[in-house]
């Protein structure tokens, strides 16, 4: 009942630093103690059931969510299972012993889309040279819903179907038809036709798949500018570690710098809405008393933009907060900095493209087909994971039969 629900505070967790920073919440490795760490020994076990901290957070949540699921590996999904299992193994004679249940009973509530960026593949230290190894055993995928953890826990699926990006039949035809695993001529024609020689006049965000062209393009932008120069720095406090992890995680740099006619996006959404996380302006002025950038953005509106705080937050209290402006340059940034982002309008290059879902995720970012200016795009850009893509299939069935049951049973 609605009463009984006011009671329930879930623990918000994601599968990476920037999506637990939009929802406030910690990433799922800190949350249950496991660090970098994918698989657990029995020491690292015994180390974390020893943590009270952890120990406290996990036996009081009753509900764990878990944002951006598509990034967890399968691995980390099974780790925390096992931390869940072992936190929660009752030693108080005639309490519940909880430990064989998935999630040790825990309710577990997963979101996300796996069309969208995989986990990221681990780079290991071999004779000296780096070498990249594919998260996955040889006979599995490495995405959450291929491991043991996620077939115990056997969740009830709900597919949500409805857009509220894209306002715009001809994308979203094109968009499906990469969902879908069914890219023909007439979506290649599509996105072809959105391929420009000669950029649009007026200055719109860029769309990379590796870092070093967008911080090459952000660096060169800002320099041309001839206006004076202003940097604004970074505070912090709290647990050093979280402070780590939080600073590597935010959007805003540690020293941003700025210019008047720097174009720049703010990176958090406004509690009132004034602005969202992925809004693009251009910096007009700088307050004459405090100091603060003044923000014009793309729909016309000026705002003074106000200081920030990122926090990692344990319940009410606060392990370790950031301050910034939400703002970054934004002439450019990565496809993968752009997941959970609305454009009105990107130039987006997929020439090299190297991962499943990075086109997809590109692509989705704009709301319109003439927001979409493309520099050219390879055959990897519209490929989805062909595991996703069967997967999918099962989501799909797994969906309308729950639907059917609540309907029967609602009746």
């Amino acid at each position: 009942g609605e009463e009984e629900g006011k009671d329930i505070h879930p623990a918000v967790t994601a599968s990476t630093g920037i999506a637990a920073t939009h929802i406030g919440g910690l990433t799922i490795h800190s949350w249950c103690g496991i660090g970098i760490k994918d698989t657990l020994t029995s020491r690292d076990l015994s180390d974390i059931v020893s943590n009270k901290r952890i120990v406290g957070r996990i036996k009081k949540a009753e509900v764990l969510i878990i944002d951006e699921i598509s990034m967890l590996s399968a691995k980390t999904f099974t780790a925390v299972d096992k931390v869940c299992r072992a936190v929660r193994k009752s030693n108080v004679p005639f309490a519940e012993d909880k430990s064989k249940l998935p999630f040790g009973g825990l309710q577990v509530v997963l979101v996300g889309d796996f069309f969208q960026l995989p986990p990221v593949t681990r780079r290991v230290e071999v004779s000296n040279e780096q070498t990249f190894f594919p998260d996955e055993d040889e006979n599995t995928t490495p995405f959450a819903f291929s491991s043991p953890a996620w077939r115990e826990l056997d969740p009830t699926v709900c597919y949500l179907i409805e857009q509220h990006r894209q306002e715009d039949a001809v994308l979203l035809n094109a968009l499906n038809a990469i969902r879908s695993n069914v890219v023909d001529d007439i979506t290649r024609d599509c996105l072809a036709g959105r391929i420009v020689s000669v950029l649009p006049k007026e200055t719109i965000t860029k769309l990379f798949p590796h870092n070093a062209n967008v911080d090459r393009i952000n660096e060169v932008e800002l320099a041309k500018l001839t206006t004076q120069k202003r940097s604004f720095a970074m505070h912090s406090r709290g647990a050093p570690p979280l402070i780590e992890s939080l600073i590597r995680n935010c959007l805003s740099p540690e020293s941003l710098v700025l210019k008047v006619g720097a174009k720049v996006m703010f990176t958090k959404n406004h509690p009132e809405g004034r602005y969202v996380n992925g809004t693009l302006g251009e910096v007009i002025g700088f307050d004459k008393e405090e100091g603060q950038p003044i923000v014009k953005t793309r729909a016309g509106k000026t705002i003074v933009v106000e200081v920030s705080e990122w926090g990692i937050q344990d319940g009410e209290k606060i392990l370790a907060a950031i301050d910034q402006y939400p703002l970054r340059l934004a002439w450019a940034i990565t496809v993968h900095k752009s997941q959970g982002m609305s454009l009105d309008a990107a130039v987006i290059d997929l020439r090299q493209a190297f991962e499943y879902g990075q086109g997809y995720v590109a692509l989705s970012r704009v709301r319109t087909l003439d927001g979409l200016y493309l520099l050219g795009f390879n055959a990897r850009a519209l490929e989805v994971h062909p595991t996703v893509s069967e997967q999918d299939a099962r989501f799909r069935e797994a969906s309308a039969l729950a639907c059917r049951q609540l309907t029967r049973s609602s009746s």
